[in-house]
């Protein structure tokens, strides 16, 4: 089966383009795809990438408000919250099975948007 491309991107405030993306690129290992600012000094706008899913991060004070949310679906919410912990992340709330069939956590990032990271249960045979 083909790999679907992204069709939709969420895009999160920051506050502290520096500070946000050291915590997405050192703590949860998105890479930077590119950046874009008018000038120096204004603000930072970028797209940043992990495992195929894709974020736009702003300082842009109009483009949206802190605060937000983003539901990632990873092939092992396990391994996942793992690899974060190893990496210094504490997650907002640990990993829990959910009513609905996933296995679910959540971490903030530093602006205290919420990231939830969930993969499917094996059903039983």
């Amino acid at each position: 089966m083909a790999t679907m491309q992204q069709t939709v991107i969420p895009q999160l405030r920051m506050t502290d383009a520096k500070r946000s993306l050291k915590f997405y690129v050192d703590k949860l290992g998105f890479e930077v795809d590119w950046v874009h600012q008018f000038e120096p000094g204004f603000p930072l706008f970028a797209q940043i990438t992990r495992q195929g899913q894709t974020l736009f991060l702003t300082e842009h004070t109009g483009d949206c408000q802190v605060g937000g949310a983003v539901y990632f679906i990873v092939p092992d919410a396990a391994q996942c919250w793992s690899d974060f912990e190893q990496q210094g992340v504490v997650a907002t709330n640990s990993i829990t099975t959910m009513p609905w069939g996933t296995l679910e956590f959540l971490i903030t990032d530093p602006d205290g948007n919420r990231l939830r990271f969930a993969s499917a249960l094996e059903k039983p045979a």
